[in-house]
């Protein structure tokens, strides 16, 4: 039931979604449009609900591991499941990293840069591509996993932005945005530096005052993906 209550709720998220990436296809600039604000009040009435189902689901996969265990297995097939988990995101992470936040401008920012035009409202918000191009970055970095607020993510998750609300795996969040990934410090920063995305973005942090902090981490410690890791695929027929 609660597994048949996840993939509902995820299938409406979808069916949102499938309209924002219908208007970015048409070429709606998502630092300057409007259109996506009003999906956001959606969006949120769905995020408590899921993210209790999300708990629920945690607890009986650990439950379903429990069994398992019980059921015995060889050392062998142990380490092979444990090395699968980690590389999969499902296994707590704990290594040297790096912290990327991102965070809005103050509502009544304006130009700092002589000669810049005043900003519109979505100059002084965080978007889509933004958390993207940190997150595409970091895995070019060669980071070992990578947690964006309080979720880690796995192959299968999506970053997309409503307005200036972060949807990220049923859960909606609100700026600052916060990016953590355990790697080797030097490579994750350099990655993030030479991303032209990024660049044009701190484009903004020098004209607007966009938020814009990286910092050096000995240790962090990344949760595992708690979620359901089932992939579903449809096809015509």
């Amino acid at each position: 039931m609660v597994g048949r209550a996840l993939t509902c709720t995820v299938f409406a998220l979808a069916g949102l979604l499938f309209y924002v990436s219908a208007e970015t296809a048409r070429g709606t600039d998502l630092r300057t449009d409007n259109s996506l604000l009003k999906l956001s009040d959606v969006i949120q009435q769905r995020s408590t609900q899921n993210q209790e189902l999300q708990a629920q689901v945690a607890e009986d996969q650990d439950k379903a591991d429990r069994l398992a265990q019980e059921q015995g297995q060889s050392p062998a097939d142990a380490a092979r499941l444990d090395a699968l988990q980690q590389a999969a995101g499902l296994d707590p992470l704990r290594g040297p990293g790096l912290t990327v936040t991102l965070d809005d401008a103050p509502p009544n920012a304006t130009a700092k840069i002589p000669g810049v035009p005043e900003p519109g409202v979505n100059d002084l918000v965080i978007h889509q591509q933004d958390i993207q191009a940190v997150v595409n970055a970091l895995w070019r970095g060669g980071a070992e996993g990578v947690q964006v607020m309080d979720q880690r993510l796995i192959s299968t998750s999506a970053v997309r932005c409503v307005g200036n609300t972060l949807l990220l795996q049923g859960r909606v969040y609100s700026p600052p945005y916060v990016i953590r990934a355990v790697g080797r410090t030097e490579a994750l920063r350099s990655a993030v530096d030479a991303d032209p995305t990024i660049r044009n973005y701190l484009g903004y942090v020098a004209a607007y005052g966009l938020g814009w902090k990286v910092q050096e981490s000995g240790e962090l410690n990344l949760p595992g993906y708690a979620g359901s890791a089932d992939l579903r695929a449809a096809s015509a027929q």
